[in-house]
């Protein structure tokens, strides 16, 4: 038996060993981005923007109940949220990850008329087309939460359900909470930041450190250390993508999505909803249960430890109301 027909046996019996017959691989569809017949972890790249570009995009589990992820940012990637499938799949749920476009796994153009809410929202459209959903739940955390909420203005009539986490209905109401923020640092900390932020100096060693070293660890995540697949998102982040949409600073948002406000169109999402809020937070979790108030069938949830990602410093009470949710939709 010469070599190649040697590997050929030695993998087809493995797999007939893992229990992978040839009819699974050849039932796998292909197309002009995915080959066809090949096991791919989940992974399938799908195109956007009119083909043009494609994004990464990943299932795991299975189940009836299948739920799209969309992470927040604008900027980042689904990296951060990877304590959900520690959760979600043994639940019998179908999760899917998508790095939206710029973000990490998939295509990263160089073209700032491309970072705009109104296309991120047809791209979402495109990936629901592309993984076939329909009747599914839509998760969106921070800038996934306004997505999620486009969405379903939108194209309300795909959704089984919606989770917004940590998002306010509105710009203005989360730079109103934020900006409390600050003025919890110590007055040195405080004076300094005001200073770099009249001159603009956001890239200010100094501003980084207050922000990376005094407010992120108690607004943004409070565990110690932070969990690796946090470290790894703000590592992958894409800044151009966060300063064209949000701005320079956590605080100042200057960027397109300055003027979003959706309190006074809540009220048309009638689809199953969820909002989430935390103590920490920085959004204001009063916010949320007003923002479920305001939305026919949503109920709100609430992390008494947490912070913006409190799928990690919160985690238990997180997925306990979160998986109830999900269970109930």
């Amino acid at each position: 038996m010469d070599r190649r027909h040697f590997l050929f046996a030695t993998t087809a019996a493995t797999a007939t060993a893992a229990g992978i017959g040839s009819a699974t691989a050849a039932n796998l569809p292909g197309d002009a981005l995915n080959p066809a017949g090949i096991q791919t972890a989940g992974i399938r790249m799908l195109p956007v923007a009119n083909g043009k570009y494609k994004v990464w995009t990943k299932r795991l589990g299975q189940g009836p109940l299948k739920v799209l992820l969309l992470h927040g940012g604008p900027g980042f990637s689904h990296e951060y949220l990877e304590a959900m499938e520690s959760f979600l799949p043994q639940a019998g749920i179908e999760m899917y990850y998508y790095d939206q476009l710029g973000c990490n796994n998939s295509d990263q153009p160089d073209d700032l008329s491309l970072w705009t809410l109104e296309r991120y929202l047809e791209e979402v459209e495109a990936v629901r087309v592309g993984l076939g959903l329909d009747h599914f739940v839509l998760y969106g955390h921070s800038w996934g939460g306004i997505l999620g909420i486009e969405y379903a203005l939108k194209y309300q009539q795909h959704l089984r359900g919606l989770v917004i986490s940590n998002m306010a209905a509105g710009i203005q109401a989360y730079l109103k909470h934020a900006t409390a923020w600050k003025k919890q640092l110590g007055p040195k900390s405080f004076a300094t930041l005001q200073a770099l932020e009249a001159k603009e100096d956001f890239d200010s060693p100094e501003y980084e450190r207050i922000m990376m070293e005094e407010l992120y660890p108690q607004m943004i995540c409070r565990t110690h250390p932070w969990p690796e697949p946090v470290s790894r998102a703000f590592r992958h982040m894409n800044e151009k993508i966060y300063v064209q949409m949000q701005g320079k600073s956590e605080f100042l948002v200057t960027g397109n999505l300055k003027n979003w406000e959706r309190w006074d169109r809540l009220h048309e999402i009638k689809v199953k909803t969820l909002t989430i809020g935390s103590r920490y937070d920085e959004m204001d979790p009063k916010d949320m249960q007003k923002m479920a108030t305001l939305m026919p069938n949503a109920t709100a949830a609430y992390c008494p430890n947490g912070s913006h990602l409190c799928m990690w410093d919160d985690q238990a009470v997180y997925f306990r109301q979160l998986l109830q949710f999900l269970r109930e939709v």
